[in-house]
């Protein structure tokens, strides 16, 4: 299967009035979202409360099933929740340390609200090991030296945010089976553009979110648990959805459900996550595989003609070794967010990160052409100066 951009393209109607390149941000809306939250309104409307009996109650699962396709998880172990901070935070909870196994390992190129997260463990024990980095690839080794006997868990991102190095996720879950730790695998800057595969990886946890390659907007974070490790975990972040009776209205001591709805809290945040599956969808369609396979070849091309124009690029420079995503490097003298402003002036979205760059990502309906006029423009706003024009002005994003 192969991507042909030009098929996808209808399905989100912003690509015909800009040059949508900050998919690692917030993917282009498909326009069958559209059509989920019609659904979603004409049952409240016609259907009012019987609504709840009728899909609504099950969504976080329903929703999770559709998602759990794309990494072939098996049946009803995907739930949907509000985002990664409160997954963590859930995870988290259910995990004790006050015994001598109460480490926590990850890298300096996590996401902030994953590290603000287990930081607030450490009164309750918690000791973390950050493991440093270069700022663009992870040193493996000394992150799998890390992960020893004493370690809980290891929360990890499969593609670093900022330079969107692509961790080995397999070698990492190897390493904490060898030695008794648990893996938390954040794919929020991988599923949908990075194939991957939960039961291959026996991966115990998997967590993201599906604003960014997924297509599914905000307020649809997702959370995958291993079938034989769910029900011997009993998250104190809980709720009435995560009993086993939830309609006794029992009172006392929370009661867990069997499997994965145990990871489960209080009322679903229905129209998010019917509105995510439409994204799902269009992804799975396309085929994983096939995106990937397009992303390289798109991000391969535009860090030739990066580098080519004078700019430097702070992703790995191997295509197997990062996500969809290529950070371009400015001079110290250039500022970031006047670049951005500048870009979006001229119809061509991107964002960027303190100490990294320009972060610039095609999806499966961009055109190669549309690189190419990014660099274009880029080389125009340094050669005349351009940028300048934006400095000290508000960012909309």
């Amino acid at each position: 299967m192969q991507i042909d951009p030009e098929r996808w393209r209808p399905l989100f109607p912003i690509t015909a009035s800009t040059t949508y390149l900050v998919n690692h941000s917030l993917g282009a809306m498909p326009t069958t979202a559209a059509d989920k939250l019609r659904e979603f309104t004409e049952q409240w409307a016609t259907r009012g409360v019987r609504a709840w009996a009728e899909g609504w109650w099950e969504m976080p699962v329903i929703a999770g099933n559709v998602l759990g396709r794309l990494m072939n998880a098996p049946k009803d172990s995907v739930v949907l929740h509000q985002n990664v901070s409160l997954i963590t935070s859930v995870i988290a909870t259910c995990l004790d340390f006050s015994g001598p196994r109460n480490k926590v390992v990850y890298t300096d190129q996590e996401f902030p609200t994953n590290m603000y997260v287990w930081e607030g463990f450490r009164k309750l024990g918690a000791r973390i090991e950050v493991v440093p980095t270069d700022g663009i690839e992870v040193d493996m080794q000394r992150l799998l030296d890390a992960i020893d006997e004493r370690t809980k868990i290891v929360p990890l991102s499969h593609v670093c945010f900022k330079s969107h190095y692509l961790v080995d996720a397999r070698a990492v879950v190897e390493k904490a089976h060898q030695v008794g730790a648990l893996v938390l695998l954040d794919t929020y800057q991988s599923l949908g553009t990075v194939p991957f595969d939960v039961q291959q990886l026996g991966v115990d946890m998997v967590c993201g979110g599906s604003v960014k390659w997924l297509c599914g907007g905000p307020g649809a974070g997702y959370l995958y648990v291993r079938p034989d490790l769910v029900d011997s975990l009993e998250p104190r972040i809980t709720g009435w959805a995560a009993h086993a009776a939830p309609f006794a209205f029992e009172t006392g001591p929370q009661r867990y459900a069997k499997g994965i709805r145990r990871m489960l809290n209080g009322s679903p945040a229905v129209p998010s996550f019917m509105a995510a599956t439409a994204g799902y969808e269009a992804v799975h369609e396309a085929g994983v595989k096939a995106i990937r396979s397009w992303s390289q070849a798109l991000t391969t091309r535009l860090r030739e003609e990066v580098l080519e124009a004078g700019f430097t690029v702070n992703s790995p420079e191997h295509p197997e070794r990062r996500g969809g995503t290529l950070t371009v490097g400015l001079r110290p003298d250039e500022d970031a967010p006047a670049f951005v402003r500048a870009l979006e002036a001229r119809g061509i979205l991107v964002d960027q990160r303190p100490k990294a760059g320009i972060r610039v990502s095609p999806h499966f309906y961009t055109l190669p052409d549309e690189l190419s006029e990014f660099v274009e423009v880029l080389v125009e706003l340094r050669n005349k100066g351009k940028w300048k024009d934006h400095l000290n002005q508000k960012a909309a994003y």
